[in-house]
Formats: structure tokens, sequence, C-alpha cells
């Protein structure tokens, strides 16, 4: 393999593993804050006994999210020198910021979180734990902002040798290295055209994340007859996040593809395995890209890719083969990734309904009722399917940006560094596989020892439903 392929997949790998943990961070610090406010209205134990068992897990991922985060700084200066010195200015601003504004602020908070449980206050301590989910949010938000201004450049302009270009220009081979993208208004920059409907998106996949954690451990508890009062509450907690958080997920997939049709049109043609720039352009619900042919074979719904855009069967879809092939994104990973994204999204929708539906029924806390027992399997290992979307949403994002780094400016190809060989990037390679798989196998035994261990003093014998928590059924 080339350089440039070895060093893809090594940023890939990096930043998929690393992408395991925060969300989890996102979506546990949510949770968190639920609990500890339910506490502090209800004066419950219960619910003091629930926070400080997940404050626990949230503990684990964000250390690991820390140290498998760090190592992408690194990379933009080893691998992809080129485009670091090329969007220096802006990228390196947006990670100023949230290293400055949330990282900060979540890591100055996280130590009375941890450890403040007997030393302050339950609100000094609700406080805390409010800043450390907010710093979680945050941080969220200014990675978004720098990818997002990957997608859809705004708010900047191209310099190449201290001259103003304009918009249109590419930069030829020998000027890159003196070629940069500069600031015209840091908030047009925040505020590019995707930022808001990315960051909601992504935050809301987190909450998924998050709240699918809660509900899995908890249907483990139930199948194990442990912890059945500690396993009700935060089931019930989980649910709750899950289905709102499910059907905003529609909302906001819905919108960032509108951005998308705007702003990256090649990239929705492949997303749809759309070949022919038409109106009254059909949804592929699911298939197989045929890329010699053109052709894209699987059921399809005329009409409703154009709705969904612009409203109307009138809305022209621009097609892939209006697209230059050397503009052209891989298709075939595009458009399955996306739709395995989408078909896990409505499978979440199921699932976290089906809970509450259950939960409403009175069925979902029956030990002998087997359609409980059956949603307790299928919850336990539903925990993996917030994580394979937000991997899968994400890989069809920066998939279907190809072949650009930087939306226009600065194709992939351009941005890698010019001293790095192909050897050194495998040797590196490798070493972060076994490092990253040495901890993934500690964070593994670490969050299974601690759901083995269970919350302290938790017992069937411990809770007391408060009468407007109970089911009307219980």
């Amino acid at each position: 393999m080339d350089v440039e392929i070895l060093a893809r997949i090594q940023f890939a790998f990096t930043i998929a593993f690393h992408y395991i943990f925060p969300p989890l961070s996102i979506g546990l610090g949510l949770a968190l804050v639920i609990m500890e406010g339910l506490y502090l209205k209800t004066r419950d134990k219960a619910f003091h006994e629930m926070a400080r068992f997940w404050t626990k897990v949230f503990g684990l991922t964000f250390a690991i999210g820390v140290a498998s985060g760090i190592v992408m700084e690194f990379e933009f200066g080893t691998n992809w020198a080129t485009y670091s010195r090329f969007v220096g200015d802006i990228f390196g601003s947006a990670l100023a910021a949230e290293g400055i504004f949330a990282f900060f602020l979540e890591s100055g908070f996280l130590a009375i979180l941890l450890f403040g449980w007997d030393k302050v206050g339950k609100r000094l301590h609700f406080f805390a734990t409010c800043m450390v989910a907010f710093g979680a949010h945050f941080s969220a938000v200014w990675i978004i902002v720098a990818n997002s201004w990957q997608q859809t450049p705004a708010g900047s302009h191209l310099e190449v040798a201290g001259k103003v270009m304009p918009p249109d220009y590419l930069p030829a081979p020998g000027e890159w290295e003196h070629s940069r993208m500069v600031i015209d208004n840091f908030w047009e920059v925040v505020f590019n055209p995707s930022t808001l409907d990315r960051l909601s998106h992504t935050v809301i996949g987190a909450w998924q994340a998050g709240a699918f954690l809660l509900i899995s451990v908890s249907a483990f508890y139930l199948l194990k007859g442990r912890h059945s009062g500690f396993a009700r509450r935060s089931m019930k907690i989980g649910l709750a996040i899950a289905m709102v958080s499910s059907l905003l997920s529609l909302v906001s997939g819905h919108s960032s593809a509108q951005v998308v049709a705007e702003h990256q049109p090649s990239k929705l043609a492949a997303m749809e395995g759309l070949y022919e720039t038409t109106t009254n352009a059909p949804l592929t619900l699911f298939g197989w890209v045929d890329e010699d042919t053109g052709r894209t074979i699987g059921p399809k719904i005329p009409g409703a890719l154009s709705i969904l855009v612009g409203g109307s069967t009138g809305t022209e879809i621009t097609g892939l083969n209006d697209i230059p092939p050397d503009l052209r994104p891989p298709v075939q990973a595009t458009f399955q990734f996306f739709h395995f994204m989408v078909a896990i999204g409505g499978l979440l929708i199921l699932i976290s309904f089906s809970g509450g539906f259950l939960w409403w029924r009175g069925i979902l806390w029956n030990a002998h009722s087997p359609l409980a027992r059956a949603y307790w399997w299928v919850a336990v290992f539903a925990v993996f399917l917030p994580q394979l979307a937000n991997q899968f949403g994400w890989f069809a994002a920066e998939i279907g940006r190809q072949p650009w780094i930087v939306w226009g400016f600065l194709k992939t190809s351009d941005g890698l560094s010019k001293v790095v060989s192909a050897n050194q990037v495998l040797g590196s390679l490798i070493g972060f596989m076994l490092i990253y798989s040495l901890l993934f196998a500690l964070f593994i035994y670490l969050l299974n020892k601690k759901i083995q261990n269970g919350p302290e003093g938790a017992s069937t014998e411990t809770y007391t439903e408060p009468d407007w928590l109970k089911n009307r059924n219980s």
C-alpha cells in the first residue's frame, strides 16, 4: 500500500477507536445530571447510590477517551503536515477553544464528581456533575465545528504566497507549501452551514449510546435477579432518554441530509446511489450499487428523496453522472454505511419504544413474563447498536466527502506529509493496533468488574418505589 492509503487507515482506526468513548461520556453525563437531580428532589437514597455507580463507569470511559484521543493530535503533524499547515489558523483555533473552554471545564470539576461525594455538599456536587456534563457536550461543540468547517468551509479565504485567491482556485502541486486558509470571520467559521445540524445529530447519537448502556446493564441485572430496584430505576431513565433521543435523531438526520443536498451534492448522490440527475428522485431503502453500470439495485420509493430534500417531487437531485469522475466519493462504501446507520436508527426506535410500551403496560418488570425476559435479552445486546450507528454515520460522512479533505479547497492526497514513508506509517499503525487492543481489553475488564460488583448497598430490600415513579399497574 502507498503512504496515503496507510495514513488514512491509521487515522480511521485511531479515531474509530476513540469515538467509542466520548459518546458514552456525553450520554452518561446527561444521565448523571438526571439521577442527581432526582436525588435532590426526592431525597431518595436509591438515586444517590445509582448516581455513584454510574459515576464510576463515567470515570472509566472518560479516562480511556482521553488516553485514546491524544494520539490524533500528533497524527496531524506527522502524517498530515501539509493539511495542518493549510488549515492551522482555523482548525487550531477550534481545537484550542476545545481545550481551554471545554476540556479544562470538564476535567476541573471531574475530581469533585468522582471523589467529592462525602466531602462536599449535595448541591455543590450536583453543580460539579452539571459542569462535567456541560463540559463533555461543549467539547463536542468545538470538535464538530472543526470537522463541519472542513465539510462546508465558511468565514475564510485562501491565500497562496500571501496573495488572496478566488473561491474556486485550486493550488497547483508546487503551491501547497505556500498555501493556507485564513479566517475572515470567526463566528462564520463556528456557525458554518453544517455545524448546528451535525452537532445536534452527533450529540443525540451520544445520548443514545449512554441510554442504551443504562438499559443493557439494567437488563443484565434483571435477568440475573440482582439489584432489581436499581435496575428498574436505571432502565426507566435509560428508556426515557432513548425514546426522546431516537425520535430526535430522525429530525436531526433529516435536517443534516438537506444541508448535504445543498452543499455536498456528490455525497448525497453517493449515499443514495443516484447516478442520473432527476426530479421525482427515488429513495432507495437498501440494496447494492453496481458502479460499473451506474445502477443501484434494491427497493425504491419513487419521489421520496425529492420530497425529503425539497418538499416536493419537483425537487431536482444531482446525480453522480453530472459529477466529474475524479470528484466522486467511493459510492459503494458511502451507500452501505449510510443505509446501515439509517437501519440501526430505525431499530433503536423500535427497541426503545417497545420497552416504553412494556413499561406502560406493567409487563417490563415481571420476571415470570416470557415477553419481558425476551426484551431483557434484546436490551442486553442492544448496547452495541448506538455505537455501530455512530461509527457508520461517521464513515458515511467522511468517505462521502472524498476526494476532499477540505471541501472544494484541499484534496486528501494533497494533505499528506512529504517526508513520511509508507513503512513508517505501517509500523506505527501496527503499534497503535497492539496498544489499543490492550486498552480495549483493559476497558472491558474494568467495566465488567464494576458491573459484576454492582452498585454499593443496592438490593431489592433497599428500594421502596416512590408513588410518583410507580407504574400504574405495579
